[in-house]
């Protein structure tokens, strides 16, 4: 019997990759989309809807979870903005790794292993101790590798591709004006958002 795998997933084209590796391995796969920090309700609705596009192109089954409680998010981050990361991956993290141990499931990982602009380590750490905490098997993968195939995979599938991370503070990050912002390392071809398009007036 093939071993159970539950893919945490934060988008679809950061899903792209994982999927395929996960796949290849012949894991018996299920995705798990859950991001109740992404603001506003529409972003997630459409990040949600696009996963969906994403599990019937690559025959993925799915486990949607519905939750849009942002205002546990803003009570951690509050003064805590810098921190803000850290309570994102803990809450998606532990989530992950609790509906791992239900369903039994013999590992857990997730997609925010894949981006270059997430970080890593911390979230190396944070799905280790939620493993250790909850009592089931974290699969860890450098899905980082897969940067440009995923990419050219969601321009293929003709995947919705966000413009911002998710949060409120990411929003804000992504459109005021770069020089008020650390520059990021990766030039605009290798981001996983799409550029912002200049807004249209009526």
């Amino acid at each position: 019997m093939n071993m159970k795998v539950l893919l945490h997933i934060c988008c679809a084209p950061c899903a792209c990759y994982p999927v395929k590796v996960l796949q290849a391995e012949e894991f018996e796969l299920f995705g798990y989309f859950f991001n109740p920090n992404i603001h506003p309700y529409a972003e997630f609705k459409k990040r949600r809807d696009t996963v969906q596009v994403l599990a019937d192109k690559m025959q993925l089954r799915v486990i949607y979870q519905e939750d849009y409680d942002v205002a546990e998010f803003f009570r951690n981050v509050a003064f805590r903005e810098e921190q803000r990361c850290l309570f994102c991956y803990q809450r998606r993290l532990e989530a992950s790794a609790r509906l791992a141990k239900r369903g039994k499931f013999d590992y857990w990982t997730t997609t925010l292993l894949y981006s270059k602009q997430q970080k890593h380590d911390l979230i190396i750490q944070l799905a280790e101790e939620s493993a250790k905490k909850i009592g089931v098997k974290f699969l860890y993968r450098d899905f980082r590798e897969g940067w440009k195939e995923g990419i050219e995979k969601s321009h293929e599938l003709g995947l919705y591709r966000q413009q911002y991370c998710g949060c409120l503070l990411s929003e804000r990050e992504r459109y005021l004006p770069r020089s008020k912002h650390v520059d990021k390392t990766d030039s605009p071809d290798d981001s996983p958002f799409e550029e912002p398009q200049p807004l249209v007036g009526p």
